[in-house]
């Protein structure tokens, strides 16, 4: 059954016909070329700007214009339970006014040109307790205008949707309750904040709002909160629809959760960015892994619709396709970004397509009007599970273009050989582990996984050039060891937990370096038209000083992570710097970084005052063209060309 519904999953269900003959009633309005009105750019998260005020030609020009700081420090001085590690908002512009959110979920309006504030509404969503998962991390806003109203849509860490006038920053008192909706209130074993949490923003289409959430992914029992996508009506705050995660009793998947798990299993949620195609009606939604993380004994079968990248109808909430990109996870591969929608052409043919990074370093492109691949998936066979109740899936697929962007697997091929001492130092450390191919699963003794958890692509995505059919991905190594063990039967009914809490412990290498090759953090660009990369680079220097001692030569740069990307007509811009969500491989200098397009050549860096912690957006203010970024020190930074 479970090979019937991964066909099933590639093919387009009636609702399709239905949703083409319909007529596009849409309020949301064409951003003029100088806005940044979504999160990713577009409502395809592109990344992308037609802006070419700043080019190879002047970018070694560029400096920081104006700094903003987030109104978060006051109260996080005050009381230390409201720090947050890290400030990952992307700002959206509209008529040269910015809208933000800060780490405690406040919002702001700034001015483009010269970084005034203009206004601050505070939900005070933080008195709710200090949300599951990362704490106090928000990334952004919705914004929504018919031409007369002009709407930010907030999804806060209390479990509740606001919807905020853009000019007063004032709650619109007609939607939902007072200005707000409550998220958890339709979601079985949901608390606000402590297990069930929203850090992305929401997306709009067909007049509808749509949310995700973060759901606790450290869990003590096999009962936990599902991860359904709601949808509200954006005017009134009404509910519109709720597509369930796990699929329920009679609806389509749910024989893929064996011995009835479906009736208490959770999470498989959309925890980071949405993609939407107004035109279509379609909304793209990429889950994530199902309760728990790291074994699967409690809930046997494929399980649809976790790690799936799922097309749903934006009117109806059904679902038109899905694909899943991992069966029966249990290594928290969840789908990590927003699906990339793009138009490609493929052998003379066009095709509207979706490009879908992950953490194990695949991209799966498919036609986001059918579900159909572009190019042949592979159903390969992976290891079996040595743990006591498991069974995982026999195959995984893999794409069979592109080629993947990330090093894969635990395997001796891929440690570090520097020098024959080092790679013997190397091989020592690594058979103190479990270890194998991509996929292999945890054990009691431990696996090492690579990537890890937060290794390959993660939540600041990837970037589309329309001109050039590039796709651009900023990825990091990460691998880490996952050690399975049995909990404490009073307070846990999971035959299995990962030892040392809810997520992955890092692995060092010899000499305190990485234990696999090089880069640990790179920046792939494929070209979407034929499925090859076209170029690859180390992202930073990483440990290069150090590991050129040890060698007796110059090893070059080695990678060391950074942050999202942004396109423009004329360059790409990746911000890299020393420590924070980047990777673990070494520091660096602090900078937003410019590079050729074509090559990946470093064109320029931007020297900045702490390291990059947000993914970068662009517009225009006065007629001048600006970069804004969120840095680790709680400040947007927003470079321009000098005079």
């Amino acid at each position: 059954m479970a090979g019937k519904l991964r066909t099933a999953g590639l093919l387009i269900a009636f609702s399709f016909c239905c949703t083409l003959g319909a007529a596009v009633t849409h309020g949301q309005q064409k951003a003029p070329a100088g806005d940044w009105r979504y999160y990713g750019g577009d409502a395809g998260s592109n990344k992308y700007s037609s802006l070419d005020q700043i080019k190879a030609e002047n970018v070694g020009k560029a400096k920081v214009a104006w700094t903003w700081d987030s109104p978060d420090v006051p109260l996080q001085t005050a009381n230390r339970a409201l720090g947050s590690f890290a400030y990952e908002t992307t700002p959206l512009a509209v008529g040269g006014t910015l809208y933000t959110t800060t780490s405690l979920a406040q919002v702001a309006a700034i001015d483009g040109a010269t970084g005034k504030q203009l206004w601050l509404f505070n939900p005070e969503s933080y008195k709710a307790g200090r949300p599951t998962n990362l704490g106090f991390v928000h990334r952004g806003l919705a914004y929504w205008t018919d031409g007369r109203q002009e709407r930010l849509y907030l999804a806060a860490h209390d479990a509740y949707l606001y919807a905020i006038d853009a000019k007063s920053g004032k709650t619109i008192s007609e939607f939902g309750e007072g200005g707000r909706v409550n998220l958890a209130a339709a979601i079985p074993l949901a608390v606000n904040a402590r297990n069930y949490t929203m850090t992305s923003p929401p997306v709009i289409c067909r007049d509808v709002v749509i949310v995700g959430s973060s759901i606790s992914d450290g869990p003590q029992n096999k009962e936990a909160p599902r991860g359904d996508v709601q949808a509200f009506d954006l005017r009134t705050g009404k509910p519109a629809w709720i597509f369930h995660a796990i699929p329920q009793a009679g609806e389509f998947g749910n024989d893929t959760w064996e011995n009835d798990s479906w009736k208490y299993t959770g999470n498989a949620n959309v925890w980071t960015l949405m993609s939407t195609d107004e035109e279509l009606g379609y909304v793209y939604l990429p889950m994530s892994t199902p309760t728990n993380d790291w074994y699967g004994g409690h809930r046997l079968g494929d399980g649809l619709f976790a790690e799936c990248l799922v097309c749903v109808d934006a009117t109806t909430g059904k679902r038109v396709w899905h694909f899943q990109t991992v069966h029966h996870g249990v290594w928290d591969y969840d789908l990590p970004g927003a699906p990339v929608l793009c138009d490609i052409k493929v052998d003379g043919k066009s095709i509207k397509a979706v490009a879908q990074i992950t953490k194990t370093g695949f991209t799966f492109v498919f036609d986001r009007v059918t579900g159909k691949s572009v190019w042949p998936i592979e159903e390969r066979p992976v290891p079996p599970s040595k743990v006591a109740g498991e069974k995982l899936s026999p195959t995984q697929p893999f794409p069979t273009k592109p080629a993947p962007y990330e090093l894969q697997g635990s395997t001796e091929e891929n440690v570090i050989d520097f020098t024959p001492e080092l790679r013997a130092e190397g091989l020592a450390i690594l058979k103190t582990y479990d270890y194998g191919p991509l996929f292999t699963p945890p054990t009691e003794k431990g696996t090492l996984n690579l990537p890890g958890w937060a290794g390959g692509a993660n939540w600041w995505g990837a970037a589309f050039d329309p001109d050039s059919g590039l796709l651009c991905i900023p990825s990091i190594q990460m691998p880490i060891s996952v050690q399975l063990i049995k909990p404490d039967a009073a307070r846990s009914n999971l035959n299995f937990i990962r030892g040392g809490g809810g997520f992955g412990a890092p692995v060092n290498g010899p000499r305190g370096l990485p234990l696999f090759k090089p880069p640990y953090g790179r920046i792939t660009a494929i070209d979407l038209n034929t499925g090859d990369h076209a170029w690859m680079i180390p992202h930073g220097d990483g440990p290069r000083e150090k590991v050129s001692e040890i060698a007796g030569k110059d090893v070059g740069p080695l990678g060391s992570g950074g942050g999202g990307p942004l396109m423009t007509k004329t360059l790409l811009f990746v911000g890299q710097g020393g420590g924070g969500r980047g990777g673990r491989a070494g520091g660096g200098a602090n900078v937003l970084r410019a590079f050729d397009k074509a090559s990946g050549k470093v064109v320029a860096e931007i020297a900045i005052s702490a390291p990059p912690s947000g993914t970068p957006m662009t517009y225009l203010a006065g007629g001048k063209q600006y970069i804004v970024l969120a840095t680790q020190d709680r400040k947007l930074v927003a470079i321009g060309l000098t005079e």
